[in-house]
């Protein structure tokens, strides 16, 4: 057999050995994380406490882990040294170290499976070990350039990665902006405490600009939670896996006990999750934005002696309060969002939200809703969504409603078919109607709540008409249907269409293209998708008729301004704000 498939058998015996020793199952899904990188048994609400604590780092196996790894290599072979002095006579201790502290984290980064984040640090790790080794110095600061150098000649793409940039700048920051100041415990927690508020403040940018979101309380959560991890649970976790191989009786308590401290971790860590500014959103970085505050960062932890260094916050500013662009009163904005084979669609106007559609869900445990819709609204600026409207029951519809209710808990929420909703809704009614900022809305579609032997009739169909245009979004009404939509429609302004049903044969019949004469049509549908959407006769008839298209397959996420005045609504697509050479 490989070496590689040795080395994953190994790992599937030692987390089937924890889950076997360990009572308590979440303690040991928490336990295989620490040990061999196995989150299998972590589910969404564990690695929602992880982000609101700012801690995912120390959930799964990362770099930290493999440092810790280390260091236990290093203790090892003191006690090694202690136990047999004459060792020193044969070879330097110094020397010892730093080749326990390299094969600890090589086994531990087999254990792991050498992910990008193991090898970055197993590569730092070996300029060091290597140097000592040599009896060469070799400076944080080298270590740092040389352990980047190789990582790049090793994964040159590693560079698109967020952990390759949060790793190398937020070490680059300790390297900098930390001094030793002595030895003794006061020594060591004000390092520890400093550590951890550069850490905070220099990944602060970084963190908003790759995610989106930030943690208030993080600070404190790591705090507490990373010298707990460190000098405490992976320790013990990693003496369990010593003992299984030297005493497998004594791996028992030795990890029950470690599971017993993780137990009291994660209480801990939930109960901060729910703290005020454990969830901080902001809307989408700017660039400029984030280099001034990374400068920021930079100025504020200059030594001593530097003037005006609390000047540096000042910088953070465009970051923290970005400036946010709003319809004008009577204006409307919308949003396509591309969630592949699926439907949402964001609609802004001056001071309300409504999201239409909320994506998929799928068995495997992906969640449009919590992937997409959710972040896209943060990256947006929106923090109170008005209305949650889902068309109708299908998975590509309805599947993330969930999520986007559950971030959005103060929404109204309507539906069709709101009897095979996951959570309770409103029906949706034809007739129903209301204004926003001078904006109407109006529902066209179903005439009656009752069932239908054709679910995708019972889709709410919704009208948006203001000053600048209107806009159409029929969910997946089929031909049956569309007359009666038509007629509803035809009497005003020609409107923007998102085309029903994804372009299925079973919709967008040349009447009700006829009828609606749409400025233009748009397509939500997923790339290569196996339905085939769009169908390319249902292409055929709006080219005939004369409407241009645009396909969130091929253009990604798509955005329409309605103006005050009516004007041609303007359409940006995100691949045309975000080209990419491999998308040509």
């Amino acid at each position: 057999a490989s070496p590689a498939f040795c080395v994953n058998r190994l790992r599937g015996w030692l987390a089937d050995e924890i889950m076997r020793r360990v009572p308590n199952a979440h303690d040991a899904d928490l336990l295989r994380a620490f040990t061999v990188g196995d989150t299998r048994g972590l589910d969404e609400n564990d690695w929602e406490v992880a982000r609101a604590n700012g801690v995912s780092h120390l959930i799964a196996i990362s770099g930290f882990h493999v440092g810790v790894a280390a260091v236990f290599g290093v203790w090892l072979a003191r006690l090694l040294y202690a136990l047999c002095p004459m060792l020193a006579l044969r070879w330097p201790r110094p020397s010892a170290q730093a080749a326990a502290a390299l094969a600890t984290a090589l086994v531990y980064g087999a254990l792991a499976g050498f992910g990008l984040p193991t090898v970055r640090t197993l590569l730092m790790i070996a300029v060091v070990a290597l140097a000592r080794c040599s009896r060469r110095h070799v400076g944080g600061a080298h270590a740092l350039a040389l352990a980047m150098i190789a990582m790049l000649l090793f994964d040159p793409l590693a560079v698109l990665s967020a952990g390759f940039w949060l790793s190398f700048v937020g070490v680059a920051f300790l390297l900098l902006c930390l001094v030793g100041r002595g030895r003794g415990w006061r020594a060591f927690l004000h390092e520890l405490t400093a550590g951890q508020l550069v850490m905070t403040v220099s990944l602060l940018p970084l963190g908003l600009w790759f995610f989106g979101q930030a943690s208030l309380v993080g600070a404190l959560s790591n705090l507490v939670a990373v010298p707990f991890v460190s000098f405490a649970i992976v320790p013990c976790a990693l003496f369990g896996l010593l003992m299984l191989l030297l005493c497998p009786p004594l791996a028992t308590p030795v990890w029950r006990l470690a599971g017993w401290m993780a137990h009291a971790q994660w209480w801990l860590l939930e109960h901060m999750a729910t703290w005020p500014g454990a969830h901080w959103y902001l809307p989408a970085v700017q660039p400029w934005a984030l280099l001034l505050a990374m400068l920021g960062a930079l100025w504020l932890f200059m030594p001593r002696g530097v003037p005006l260094r609390w000047l540096g916050i000042l910088l953070f500013l465009p970051l923290l309060w970005p400036p946010l662009s709003r319809p004008a009163t009577g204006a409307f904005r919308m949003w396509v969002l591309d969630v592949g084979q699926g439907l949402s669609v964001v609609v802004r106007t001056r001071h309300h939200v409504l999201v239409y559609d909320a994506g998929a869900r799928y068995p495997s445990g992906f969640d449009l809703g919590q992937a997409v819709v959710t972040p896209s609204l943060h990256a947006l600026g929106i923090d109170r969504l008005d209305m949650l409207m889902i068309s109708h029951a299908d998975n590509d519809h309805a599947g993330g409603a969930v999520a986007v209710a559950g971030a959005f808990p103060h929404a109204r929420r309507y539906a069709g078919e709101v009897e095979k909703m996951a959570l309770p809704m409103r029906s949706c009614l034809a007739g129903q109607a209301w204004t926003w900022d001078k904006v109407r809305f109006r529902v066209l579609n179903p005439v009656s709540v009752a069932p239908s032997r054709r679910d995708n009739d019972r889709s709410c169909v919704l009208l948006v008409e203001g000053p600048g245009g209107r806009l159409l979004l029929p969910g997946d009404i089929s031909k049956r249907v569309e007359p009666a939509v038509a007629a509803a429609v035809k009497s005003g302004p020609a409107p923007i269409l998102l085309v029903p049903h994804h372009g299925s044969l079973t919709s967008s019949s040349a009447g009700f293209i006829a009828a609606v004469h749409p400025r233009l049509a748009i397509v939500s549908a997923g790339w290569r998708n196996r339905f085939g959407h769009p169908r390319p006769q249902v292409l055929q008839r709006y080219a005939e008729a004369g409407v241009p298209g645009l396909n969130t397959a091929v253009r990604g996420a798509i955005e329409v301004d309605f103006p005050v005045t009516e004007s041609a609504n303007v359409a940006a697509t995100w691949r045309q704000r975000q080209p990419r050479y491999w998308r040509e």
